[in-house]
Order: structure tokens, then C-alpha cells, then sequence
């Protein structure tokens, strides 16, 4: 199994304008999701959590009460990866699912 390459600024320009809501901080992918209330935010954490470990790829992330805040960046490339934007779309579809405020 190949390691994860770190993309380029152009690579990683044309990923993030697939994934509008997330933006790069601190060198990794970003992104904050205000649910309706808690049940909902940790319905979707519970679900990434699912999808995460599939990909033996975890995501840095901070739950208060409907907010979570997310953090990817493969660490073995020093930088943010394919793998990070897999985990990043799926997430997006996860987050459909549940009632946003």
C-alpha cells in the first residue's frame, strides 16, 4: 500500500473547491458544524468516527454541546493528503443526514 502524498497548493486549491464549507488553518483542512442540538452532533461524530476508523484515518475534532470542530492532516506526509479529502466528502454526506441549526 502506497503512503499518502502531501497535495500541492494547485491540488489542493482544485479539492477545496469541491468542499466549499471547509478551508485550510494552521495547514489542515478545517471545518465547523453547528447541528440542532447535541444527539445530532454525536449521531455524526458517532457515524465519522465509523467511516474513520474504516480508513485508518482519524480526525482531530472538538465537540461542545451542537458544535464540532474538525481538523484533517495526514500526519506520515506532514500536510494534508487525498486521504484527508476522502474522509472531508464523506464527512459532508454524514452531515446531511442530521438536523443543522
Amino acid at each position: 500500500m502506497s503512503r499518502p502524498v502531501k497535495l500541492g497548493e494547485s491540488e489542493l486549491a482544485r479539492e477545496l473547491s469541491k468542499l466549499p464549507e471547509w478551508s485550510v488553518e494552521g495547514g489542515k483542512l478545517h471545518r465547523e458544524y453547528v447541528f440542532a442540538d447535541f444527539i445530532a452532533a454525536f449521531v455524526f461524530m458517532a457515524s465519522a468516527a465509523l467511516v474513520a476508523q474504516s480508513m485508518d484515518h482519524h480526525p482531530e475534532w472538538l465537540n461542545v454541546w451542537n458544535k464540532v470542530r474538525i481538523d484533517l492532516m495526514t500526519h506520515d506526509a506532514r500536510g494534508i493528503t487525498l486521504l484527508d479529502v476522502k474522509l472531508a466528502v464523506s464527512m459532508e454526506g454524514l452531515a446531511r443526514r442530521q438536523p443543522m441549526k
